[in-house]
């Protein structure tokens, strides 16, 4: 079995924690012949950002550490930044409820550009372009963790009590 499957599986298992919980919290919308179907969020903020932001950005930061070693690696990369970016759209979905939705918003765009670039830079196969998007991705984070008071922090990268260091060519 190759790396990718490996990833590619424990990407699997992954969504198999988050949905079981979304069937749980599903709502049910009716549809008539003539109503067009509509985004629903049918499951926690909290396990979205767990689920599927947080397991890719750490799942990108493992691989970003050195230079994927082939094809199949920088595009199951390019996929994880894009699950990210995709979050950014899930996110706008579940504003706050009674203040804050502006910050919100513009977090979950920030966040959702971000990751776009780190894809585009993932495609590129440039891991020093990637590897500072990654960054831009956890500053976007911690800055909406701290608006909005989640005690989540990211720091890739780093070893205990160091700066991140940023690969040589």
């Amino acid at each position: 079995m190759t790396a990718f499957h490996i990833r590619l599986l424990s990407g699997f298992a992954a969504l198999g924690l988050f949905i079981p919980a979304m069937a749980h919290s599903q709502q049910q919308v009716p549809l008539s012949p003539r109503a067009q179907p509509r985004p629903v969020a049918v499951a926690e903020t909290s396990l979205i950002m767990e689920g599927i932001a947080h397991a890719n950005f750490k799942g990108l930061e493992r691989m970003l550490k050195e230079k994927p070693e082939d094809t199949e690696a920088w595009t199951f990369a390019r996929g994880q930044a894009l699950l990210i970016a995709e979050t950014g759209n899930l996110l706008l979905m579940r504003p706050p409820r009674n203040q804050g939705q502006d910050a919100w918003n513009k977090s979950a765009v920030e966040m959702r550009e971000a990751a776009t670039r780190l894809g585009r830079s993932v495609a590129a196969r440039d891991l020093n372009g990637s590897r500072a998007r990654l960054i831009e991705v956890a500053n976007s984070c911690n800055k909406c963790h701290a608006t909005f008071q989640v005690k989540t922090r990211l720091s890739p990268f780093r070893e205990e009590g160091k700066a991140p260091a940023l690969p040589q060519k």
